[in-house]
């Protein structure tokens, strides 16, 4: 019998039409399928590459799929972190007839990997904070959107290398919903499940084997709780102070700038007599760093890289005394004296391995070493080729790797 296939998608790769509509997704072969790290799923899930494209493929129901769609590309027009959905296959038939369930596809993530993936990877117990602290900024993003998530946890976030750190990226939006405004009861309902969610599965990794025993679960999921109101108070929160102390209205926006959001919109109240203000940021957005570097270099990479690669570039103009040339133009001449030869360096066959912004976040770690070690500074360059032979070349691809699981 015939299918009557009906795919909904944004920007259609017509190669989608190939794949095997007519199988179940558990039963697709190495064909199609790549080994490549994905996380739990109460789905089934396979990872699969279409010419230089690569698809995460989801069955599930047609109406969730098509919600989950619709938030995931709701999302996307806000700018938020989550996978960008591809589109929604329907009217699914096997070679009788029997009706299968619905396929929504979603661009994997370059360079992101699960959680348990990580742990493969070299990540340890001492690492769980700067996840955690990933896990809370995405949460906090999302419910200044007025995103309701209801479903926090690991499983539904992919993880990228940022600067040593951590970015998270949604995943799974099924549970989700966006609102026209997000109560503080519903926000607390979702660290809630935040932090049931994550303490089982620290749970599990335990069980597994895949963390070492130490590790206190209790003690993460209070920090990671911690962690979200003390980053949502100061986002978000009220400050009142006298008229005289107005360099607090600076003061307040460059404590959000040094932890990466910018201030889009602040409400400042003045009491009856003019005495008292009063300043409440309306709308605050993650990527000062990003932006800033994206101006200057054009370099789309995550905050916290960013925000290393701008050190270097102020290092750069200090010791060549360019302080009192155009920024743009020193920028420029950082790509194409610092930048671009250093990543001329890396060869071909290691470049699946990070991120061009992680590998150089790598390299100047590598010179603090060598340099400490050689009672001297080392040049960027010799410390750049030691890192490719010692280090890089020795990790795995986390552009495309098995899963381990």
């Amino acid at each position: 019998m015939a299918m009557a296939l009906r795919i909904v998608a944004h920007r259609p790769d017509p190669a989608i039409i190939t794949l095997p509509w007519a199988t179940c997704l558990e039963e697709w072969d190495d064909q199609f399928v790549v080994p490549m790290p994905r996380g739990l799923s109460r789905h089934v899930v396979r990872i699969v590459r279409l010419r230089d494209r690569t698809y995460a493929v989801k069955e599930t129901v047609e109406e969730i799929a098509f919600r989950e769609y619709r938030l995931l590309r709701d999302l996307q027009r806000l700018g938020l972190p989550a996978v960008v959905p591809q589109g929604v296959v329907a009217g699914r038939l096997d070679a009788s007839g029997e009706e299968l369930p619905a396929a929504l596809l979603t661009e994997h993530l370059r360079f992101s990997l699960p959680y348990r993936s990580l742990f493969s990877h070299g990540f340890s117990a001492d690492n769980l904070p700067s996840l955690v602290d990933a896990l809370v900024v995405l949460l906090v993003r999302l419910h200044l959107a007025d995103f309701f998530w209801g479903d926090v946890s690991l499983s539904n976030v992919l993880f990228r290398r940022s600067a040593g750190g951590f970015a998270a990226y949604l995943v799974d939006a099924e549970t989700g919903e966006l609102r026209s405004s997000l109560s503080k009861a519903m926000r607390e309902y979702d660290v809630t499940i935040a932090t049931e969610n994550v303490f089982g599965e620290l749970l599990d990794l335990q069980a597994s084997d895949s963390v070492e025993v130490g590790l206190d679960a209790h003690d993460i999921v209070e920090l990671l709780e911690e962690r979200y109101h003390v980053l949502w108070n100061e986002l978000t929160a009220e400050e009142e102070f006298d008229v005289q102390e107005m360099w607090r209205i600076e003061q307040r926006i460059e404590r959000l700038n040094d932890l990466g959001f910018d201030v889009e919109e602040l409400d400042i109240v003045t009491d009856f007599d003019g005495e008292r203000i009063r300043i409440q940021p309306k709308v605050v957005e993650l990527g000062h760093h990003c932006r800033e570097l994206q101006a200057l270099t054009g370099l789309d990479v995550e905050n916290a890289q960013a925000r290393r690669l701008l050190n270097d570039i102020a290092s750069f103009t200090a010791h060549f005394d360019l302080g009192r040339e155009d920024r743009t133009l020193v920028a420029n001449r950082w790509l194409t004296t610092i930048w671009e030869p250093l990543m001329a360096q890396v060869p071909p066959g290691a470049r699946a391995k990070l991120e061009p912004a992680e590998i150089f976040h790598e390299v100047l770690q590598h010179r603090w070493f060598l340099s400490e070690r050689a009672g001297h500074e080392v040049d960027i360059f010799e410390a750049a080729a030691d890192y490719v032979d010692t280090v890089l070349t020795r990790r795995p691809d986390e552009a495309m790797t098995t899963d381990p699981e």
